[in-house]
């Protein structure tokens, strides 16, 4: 039964990790989204160090520059999603994030010749309906957004967490490619046994990359960082994202059918935790469809082991 232990543990990581990237991502610190990824990058590129010098996985450098393109789409949809935390609720913002799966489905529908199994089809359509629902009650004033930010900068934030679903999921659609199959991926030096990691190594060594070019950018601005224990939140964000990720790949390889669907519960876990500590504030209508929304994502995550 680890694989539920560890299913639990990672829903409960990344939904902390939800609350304190919203703590960290302040809306009037103009650099704040571009601060957690440095952050984020740190702790990545610890754990990635710490895999190459415990592990015997045979990490050929080159794969840096083969996986690439797959941590780019991931990285710059999480520093997307970090600038719509600065202004939008978690509550709202993480479901509709997590409606990546459902985009990736229907790209390897598209071009992949995948098909859809009519409970994938209602899965993705309920999701599609919580989604619109949101999106409706937004933009007929159900909430002061467009009042405190202006209406040019609060479309602008309500539409981040689609950006991040949208590049996430093609994220999760070139990824296929490069680990769906050990003789065809482009990685170099890699068994069924390392393929995993190898391919996480270079996605947080290239974060880490990434973030050291933020930090130099930001120095070049003259931003000013300030003391380390007044980024408590962002590094805690960074660390229990980071943990999530360790405790993922051990979910997934026990009983999948289950453990898709606890895993895909963080918007649950994000959602309570927004609301208790966040003191966040919906009305009746946002909340009823945001859970329809998640409804849709634990269908899809079922769906998809099936």
């Amino acid at each position: 039964m680890d694989w539920l232990f560890f299913s639990i543990a990672t829903a409960l990581l990344w939904g902390t990790a939800e609350l304190f990237y919203k703590k960290g991502a302040l809306p009037d610190e103009k650099y704040s989204h571009l601060k957690i990824c440095v952050w984020v990058g740190v702790v990545m590129g610890a754990h990635a160090i710490f895999t190459l010098l415990t592990q015997e996985i045979n990490y050929n450098p080159i794969n840096l520059l083969y996986y690439l393109p797959v941590s780019l789409l991931y990285i710059i949809s999480m520093a997307f999603s970090y600038f719509g935390m600065r202004f939008l609720e978690e509550s709202i913002s993480d479901p509709i994030e997590n409606t990546s799966g459902a985009i990736c489905s229907l790209l390897c529908v598209l071009f992949l010749g995948d098909s859809l199994t009519p409970f994938t089809v209602a899965a993705i359509a309920v999701i599609v309906i919580g989604v619109l629902g949101v999106g409706f009650l937004e933009n007929k004033g159900e909430t002061p957004r467009k009042k405190n930010l202006g209406k040019k900068l609060a479309i602008v934030a309500f539409c981040m967490p689609f950006v991040y679903a949208l590049l996430d999921a093609a994220g999760s659609f070139v990824d296929i490619f490069y680990l769906d199959d050990i003789a065809s991926t482009p990685l170099i030096g890699v068994t069924e046994d390392t393929i995993e990691d190898v391919a996480n190594t270079s996605y947080e060594l290239t974060f880490a990359l990434f973030a050291l070019c933020l930090f130099i950018f930001m120095k070049a601005k003259k931003v000013k960082f300030g003391p380390i224990p007044k980024h408590k939140d962002k590094i805690l964000a960074a660390v229990f994202e980071t943990a999530g990720q360790f405790t993922y790949v051990y979910a997934l390889s026990g009983n999948g059918v289950i453990a898709a669907p606890i895993i895909s519960s963080v918007c649950v876990v994000s959602l309570l935790l927004s609301r208790i500590f966040l003191k966040e504030k919906l009305s009746w209508k946002t909340y009823a469809f945001i859970a329809v929304v998640i409804i849709g994502i634990l269908l899809l995550a079922v769906a998809e082991e099936l």
